[in-house]
């Protein structure tokens, strides 16, 4: 599913103008990253959670050259499947 596909279908569920949908659709995931970039975890029940992850720096190689390089360190944004949702994939 892409984001128009559910700007799509939201558009249809809910009866409202696809302009409206994409609106609802950009804010909640606006929101998303902004909670995010605040280190804050998003939990949505039923669905999972969002947090972000903190990977120290370290040395690497480049494949082709073998060169090493420094890594710096980053945070990821990692998705934790919730409960439920796993429940009905693997037995819906």
């Amino acid at each position: 599913m892409t984001k128009a596909d559910l700007i799509n279908i939201i558009s249809e569920k809910a009866g409202i103008t696809r302009v409206k949908a994409e609106t609802v659709v950009n804010t909640i995931f606006d929101s998303m990253i902004e909670a995010l970039m605040k280190d804050d975890r998003i939990e949505i029940r039923g669905f999972g959670s969002f947090v972000n992850r903190d990977y120290e720096a370290y040395q690497g190689r480049n494949p082709r050259t073998g060169e090493v390089i420094n890594v710096k360190q980053k945070k990821l944004p990692f998705f934790k499947v919730g409960k439920e949702l796993k429940d009905e994939i693997n037995n819906g």
